[in-house]
């Protein structure tokens, strides 16, 4: 059974940093393109940053030069560095795994972490 677990979120001050983990029960977990998403109260959850199997990464401009995403294939973990944190951080963060195999597209999600970012 495949599972995402997401962990890492809490209570933050504007300004401060947190490090979000995903840790992937998955095989073959080199060949999914991983990414973040996150959802505030009342809102679509949306895309915040995604990195392919080959390393190579992409974030949504709200978050640019200040989130960093990263993966460790021997650890099938991915991570969200996030710095800078503002108020309108504030959400659910789910981990996404997604592949396509022979024209199938396999796709996983986490169970999400919320990130609550208050003064």
């Amino acid at each position: 059974q495949v599972q995402l677990v997401e962990s890492g979120g809490g209570l933050v001050q504007p300004g401060g940093s947190l490090r979000l983990s995903c840790a992937a029960s998955l095989t073959s977990f080199t060949t999914y393109a991983m990414g973040w998403y996150r959802q505030a109260p009342g809102k679509q959850r949306e895309l915040v940053a995604t990195i392919t199997s080959s390393g190579n990464t992409d974030y949504t401009d709200s978050v640019k030069g200040r989130f960093t995403i990263s993966r460790d294939n021997v650890k099938k973990t991915v991570y969200l560095q996030m710095n800078s944190l503002r108020l309108e951080d504030t959400a659910v963060y789910y981990c996404k795994a997604r592949r396509t195999f022979f024209g199938r597209d396999y796709v996983y999600w986490g169970q999400g972490t919320q990130v609550t970012v208050s003064s």
